[in-house]
């Protein structure tokens, strides 16, 4: 595949997941649902659907199926997968990587600042999944069902950091993929913005890729344009020209919280493709000028954190619930603001 081929490719690749949904003919003989899928779906296999229904993955007029079950005429019939990872290389690097959970089923990683999730175009060593590869070389044994490789249903921009939960089996990553395709999961994230927000707030707009920069997202009004998003947000801490907010996903698109604050006039701080790396509020002097740009310098990019991370384990159904801490450079940036904002109340 040409280079700009497989840019393209990953562009486009905005979900992790796949949802199918196909309507048997007037005229459709009785067979089997996992044949009927087999003959329809591209780059899959029958174990892979077979795991799929095993998971409840598979709906018949709107009901959860076997993989047994009988196809009839005119049943309507809907599938969620795991997308199937691009064929290229995944070579093992023995970079450290921080676990805060880990069984025979899956692991969850603290995502440090500066580092890309799957290896793509531009970035095929040093990735999370790269780091990934050399620790599941390493496990002690194996798991019934192995993946083979990281199985991946939801990830972080480079310099977002904070949790992000990994399949090591063919049977967690579908069950995983269909929690997040129901919106099931709970993800909140911290996010330090420009200017002084509500208390709370619901910010929804489709999202879709800029038709003038394609490295970008926005919000279209419309509707015709983008996928339907959602994000919830409340005020944590008020720093006067900036707010640390919390943000609670209904939805996950590329980029959403980046592009949902942009568009209601609060991008994030130091963000480099939303506009936030520049002083947006306060009265820039020489002396606030170079506070705000030492505050930048300890950043790599927007101040944004999965702080918290709820599913149900694929195969207990036992709830996790994770937090995670602050990166050190964030609770300095902030520790940065308290004292500045403080000063700046105290001189009024």
């Amino acid at each position: 595949m040409k280079k700009e081929e497989e840019k393209e490719a990953d562009e486009l690749r905005e979900e992790l997941y796949e949802h199918y949904r196909f309507i048997a003919d007037a005229g459709q003989e009785v067979l089997r649902i996992d044949k009927f899928l087999l003959d329809r779906i591209p780059n899959t296999s029958r174990n892979k659907i077979q795991i799929a229904a095993r998971n409840g993955n598979i709906l018949v007029n709107s009901k959860k199926v076997k993989q047994n079950y009988k196809v009839k005429p005119l049943d309507e019939i809907s599938i969620v997968l795991p997308y199937p990872v691009r064929e290229i290389e995944l070579i093992p690097e023995d970079i450290p990587i921080e676990i805060v959970y880990e069984d025979d089923q899956l692991l969850v990683v603290n995502k440090p600042p500066n580092m890309v999730v799957h290896p793509g175009y531009g970035n095929y060593r040093g990735t999370l999944v790269n780091a990934l590869m050399y620790h599941f070389e390493n496990l002690p044994s194996k798991p019934n069902d192995y993946y083979g490789r990281p199985g991946l249903v939801h990830r972080l921009d480079k310099h977002t950091t904070g949790l992000l939960v990994i399949a090591k089996t063919e049977y967690a990553l579908t069950n995983l993929a269909q929690q997040f395709f129901d919106r099931t999961t709970e993800r909140r994230y911290w996010a330090l913005v420009w200017g002084d927000l509500k208390e709370e707030g619901t910010v929804t707009g489709h999202i879709g890729r800029s038709q003038k920069n394609r490295k970008i997202f926005r919000v279209y009004e419309d509707g015709e344009h983008g996928k339907h998003a959602v994000t919830h947000y409340r005020v944590l801490k008020r720093f006067g020209y900036v707010t640390l907010v919390e943000c609670k996903l209904e939805t996950g698109r590329t980029h959403q919280i980046r592009v949902h604050m942009k568009h209601i006039g609060h991008p994030l701080f130091n963000d480099l493709e939303y506009g936030g790396d520049r002083i947006l509020k306060g009265v820039p002097s020489a002396k606030y000028k170079r506070f705000v740009e030492n505050c930048f310098a300890l950043l790599t990019g927007q101040f944004l954190h999965a702080k918290t991370l709820g599913f149900n384990h694929p195969t207990t159904k036992k709830e996790i619930q994770l937090d995670s801490e602050l990166p050190f450079n964030m609770q300095e940036v902030l520790k940065k603001w308290e004292t500045y904002s403080a000063g700046s109340m105290a001189n009024d």
